[in-house]
């Protein structure tokens, strides 16, 4: 309101003029000082944040998907790997029943049972991740191990792993606080040396130590932009008790750790009958904490990680399946491509087996099925988009041209 006698401007929820505030807000029909619009905005966010806790996400058990229900959702987009998918299944199904039992009031307590997957490279480990991400029910979100130091280090704080799972629930924490994480390259934050006291690991053991708090169960202060922590700040605090932690690493050596681990329990007259079973071209299946100890994994952190589980090396049948079966298939992915520009792509039969034989020789697992098709479709998809062709056969011939044409031939290993 406006005091007509001295001309002076008043707030109109406080009644204080304009030369007692900081500073007054006009509206249609009256004013308002930063001070009550401070407070109203404190207000709104109290009643907000009591109807958010309220509608956190509710989970009916019934409605949720089963663990042969989740692998065959799987099984669509990812080829082979049956033991991974079905620790996973499992993990993410006993993951509802906690979130179902810590409503119920019961006095048993569930543990939430964080899972640990182990495989060399282009096996599928981030791809089960995102295709998991589409059936579930709670937040989920991927990060990456390999940017994360150790606080007050140049790098991301072990805490910016929860902001993305603060995004995908769009800042509902009670959503978040029930969500599921996929910590990916896992084996980035390996101790490098045997002996921590010589030098600092602040990118590798420090980390590990980071995380301990985050996989048991704990209250953090999550910065709600991500990045590093600065006093001023406004924290968001959220309780990781009932986020389940899933992690994926190549763990690239650590076959040997294996081997050696097998020939140490090979003694006696017994040695050449054990050494016979053990399958010396997948030794992953082997895998026990042990092994992840000797890699550099800290003995805490490998005991938060309760569920190991170990995806296989990618053989001829599994790399001929993935090229064309999966519905998000490599080869359907350029079919779709070139039916946007109103081309129908089509193979050869005999070019899927030479683009296996390939990956094969180069040893790149499914992506390198990805770096091959691409160096053989490039200069096709430069061209065709301005020929206005109808059509376009793969050949053999044109396929065996253009990959001895293009450097990727380089990437052969002895």
């Amino acid at each position: 309101m406006a005091d007509t006698r001295r001309n002076i401007n008043k707030c109109s929820f406080c009644g204080r003029s304009e030369d007692e505030v900081g500073f007054l807000i006009t509206g249609l029909n009256g004013y308002i000082c930063d001070s009550c619009a401070t407070q109203a905005y404190e207000i709104t966010q109290e009643a907000l944040g009591g109807k958010q806790k309220e509608n956190a996400t509710q989970l009916d058990l019934g409605e949720l998907p089963k663990p042969i229900e989740i692998k065959n959702f799987l099984d669509q987009y990812v080829i082979g790997q049956d033991d991974a998918k079905r620790f996973l299944s499992v993990s993410v199904y006993n993951h509802y029943k906690r979130l179902l039992q810590k409503n119920a009031g019961d006095d048993v307590e569930i543990e939430k049972s964080n899972i640990i997957m182990v495989g060399s490279t282009g096996t599928g480990k981030t791809l089960l991740a995102r295709t998991i991400a589409k059936l579930l029910h709670v937040p989920f979100t991927i990060v990456d191990a390999t940017v994360l130091t150790e606080a007050g280090y140049v790098g991301e704080d072990i805490e910016s792993i929860l902001t993305r799972l603060l995004q995908v629930a769009d800042y509902n924490v009670p959503n978040a606080e029930q969500g599921i994480v996929f910590i990916d390259e896992i084996d980035k934050i390996a101790r490098k040396g045997d002996n921590p006291s010589i030098t600092r690991d602040v990118s590798g053991e420090g980390v590990q130590q980071g995380l301990l708090k985050l996989l048991e169960g704990s209250v953090v202060n999550v910065p709600p932009q991500g990045g590093r922590k600065h006093p001023d700040q406004k924290m968001i605090p959220v309780n990781t008790k009932n986020i389940l932690f899933i992690c994926g690493g190549a763990f690239d050596g650590i076959e040997k750790k294996i081997a050696q681990r097998l020939n140490t329990h090979v003694v006696g007259y017994s040695a050449v009958r054990n050494a016979a079973t053990v399958d010396k071209n997948n030794l992953m299946q082997y895998i026990a904490p042990q092994d992840l100890k000797s890699f550099g994994l800290i003995p805490e952190i490998i005991g938060r990680l309760p569920v190991l589980t170990y995806l296989n090396p990618l053989d001829h049948h599994a790399l001929r399946e993935i090229l064309t079966e999966p519905k998000n298939s490599i080869i359907r992915q350029y079919i779709k491509l070139f039916e946007m520009d109103n081309v129908k792509l089509s193979f050869e039969g005999s070019v899927f087996e030479y683009i296996v034989d390939k990956a094969e020789e180069y040893k790149l697992g499914a992506r390198g099925l990805r770096s091959i098709v691409e160096t053989i479709m490039m200069d096709s998809m430069f061209e065709i988009p301005s020929e206005h062709k109808d059509s376009f056969l793969v050949t053999l011939d044109y396929a065996k041209h253009q990959l001895e044409k293009s450097n990727i031939a380089r990437l052969q290993m002895a």
